[in-house]
């Protein structure tokens, strides 16, 4: 067989392989319970009165010319010496309002789209880390090799539902063009939803043609399916860069998502304490959001919140803290009161895929479930405060996610799960291994995790004493072996290679370097 033909094959897919390891299907997750509220009505009513101050008082530096004139024929009043933009209060509301409470985000295989609001819960893989790590080949710069193989990892772990921009950053492709391949990459070896970044309108508008492609969409059928999403993060404090604005104006305009995400730490980039932090963090979301109102009313958009504090001492960022938490659980109290889709995220700042990392990202991902998160960014394989992607803790996360994602379910209380006539079978001082009922059901009664042990401690010791850390990165190795590109019409692939040669050919986006 060529290399060609092989190249050729897996394009479109394999139909067999080896066994894959055990793992809960891809399924759809909704919460089934009511998300905990951290403060009173009253008190949430006084952090969305401050934020509303914040915004007419203070007000925003808006550095877009364009997105500072949307916003003042829209009823903003722009400060004529400097990029000072100030909202009316009921402006904000009103435009704020306008924003959908669900929406659906179009994957290129229909059975990985998901739906993003309501009591719907997605999970998305890490984004953005400049570096990378395995336990075989331990940290480095982000490159190609890695980016490829985690966006396979996403891919084929069921608990990832959508893709959260670069898994790691290529560096060793040319920021020109990096976009370019990472995006074509996303759509060859995933067929999952994809994230986008917003780093200038030339980015912009080529993520969204090769996807296009990807999803055989005709361009006035764009604005009709949302296919991309991207994060758009104020600089905290109080300040919408011109990259982030112009990604709110492309993807707005034409009813792709955008996450509005100011990153606030306490202490740092906002007031040290979480009540005044999250009141930052508001004003800045429901600028964002106003914005994108302004664009076009309707485009869909999410509330994102990403408060946590500093540590004093260093002023070095902490995550999974009770005061991320707090924040977290606060942020989707406000982004419930506004009716937005809320964003919140599986962070840590441990060093190496140890308890820290457990422990920090079991508090985020419980600050992030029981806030009423409808996406849970970074998902799978955040390490080092974002700094790094883990080969190890995107499995470890997976776990945790499935775990999360079984706690989800629904618990059916009737006859048969009260099992009241089995209980009367066995009678005192019995046991339950052998009865029908538990012979009906053992195979699934519970889940069944990748990473954890649960063998006692002599079997354990004679398998070699396995912990996370050395299981996770066997288990990354195998799920890698066990990855099957999935299918992709050839036409599709041969227009998506034709327009990213072109504009590679055309030198991408300019860059000053």
């Amino acid at each position: 067989m060529s290399e060609r033909t092989r190249r050729r094959k897996g394009r479109r897919g394999h139909a067999h392989g080896p066994p894959a390891i055990e793992q809960p299907p891809f399924r759809f997750h909704r919460r089934c319970v009511a998300p905990t509220r951290v403060v009173s009505d009253d008190e949430l009513e006084a952090v969305h009165e401050a934020s509303l101050a914040i915004l007419r008082d203070v007000g925003i530096d808006v550095l877009l010319p364009d997105a500072r004139a949307r916003l003042e024929a829209a009823g903003c009043t722009v400060s004529i010496s400097d990029d000072r933009v100030r909202f009316d209060p009921e402006m904000v509301v009103d435009f704020v309002a306008s924003a959908p409470a669900e929406f659906t985000l179009h994957a290129r295989n229909p059975g990985h789209t998901v739906r993003i609001g309501g009591d719907n819960v997605v999970f998305s893989a890490v984004a953005s880390p400049p570096n990378v790590s395995d336990a075989a080949g331990g940290r480095r710069t982000g490159n190609l090799e890695d980016f490829q193989n985690l966006v396979r990892l996403s891919q084929h772990l069921n608990a990832v539902q959508v893709h959260a921009g670069y898994p790691v950053e290529p560096a060793d492709v040319h920021a020109s063009v990096r976009h370019l391949h990472a995006i074509a990459d996303l759509c060859k070896l995933s067929d999952k939803a994809v994230n986008a970044y917003s780093l200038g309108a030339d980015r912009n508008r080529d993520a969204l043609e090769i996807l296009r492609i990807a999803h055989q969409l005709a361009d006035d059928e764009i604005d009709g399916h949302t296919i991309v999403y991207s994060v758009i993060n104020t600089s905290s404090p109080l300040r919408l860069d011109e990259p982030m604005c112009t990604g709110i104006i492309e993807f707005s305009s034409r009813n792709q998502a955008v996450v509005v995400t100011p990153f606030t730490l306490a202490g740092a980039m906002a007031p040290v304490t979480i009540a005044g932090a999250v009141a930052q963090q508001n004003a800045e979301a429901l600028a964002g959001i106003c914005l994108a109102q302004v664009v076009r009313r309707g485009a869909p958009v999410l509330y994102g919140g990403f408060t946590s504090n500093v540590d004093m001492k260093s002023g070095s960022p902490a995550f999974g803290t009770p005061e991320f938490m707090q924040a977290a659980m606060l942020g989707g109290q406000l982004a419930r009161r506004y009716g937005i889709p809320y964003r919140s995220s599986n962070v840590n700042a441990a060093n190496a895929v140890d308890a820290q990392a457990g422990y920090e990202s079991v508090f985020s991902l419980w600050g992030a479930i029981m806030g009423g998160a409808n996406l849970v960014f970074h998902g799978a394989g955040w390490l080092e405060g974002g700094l790094r992607a883990s080969y190890e803790k995107m499995v470890l996360d997976a776990d945790l996610i499935n775990m999360v994602a079984t706690w989800l379910q629904p618990l059916v209380v009737d006859d048969a799960t009260l099992a009241v006539e089995t209980i009367g079978e066995v009678g005192p001082g019995g046991h339950f291994f052998g009865v029908q009922h538990t012979q009906d059901r053992y195979r699934d009664a519970f889940y069944t995790p990748m990473v954890s042990d649960w063998r006692n401690f002599e079997s354990w010791h004679e398998a070699g004493s396995p912990t996370a850390d050395t299981k996770t990165a066997a288990l990354a190795s195998q799920l890698l072996a066990e990855y099957r590109q999935p299918a992709i019409d050839e036409a599709v692939l041969e227009e998506i290679d034709a327009f990213v040669e072109r504009r590679v050919a055309e030198g991408g986006v300019a860059t000053d370097f």
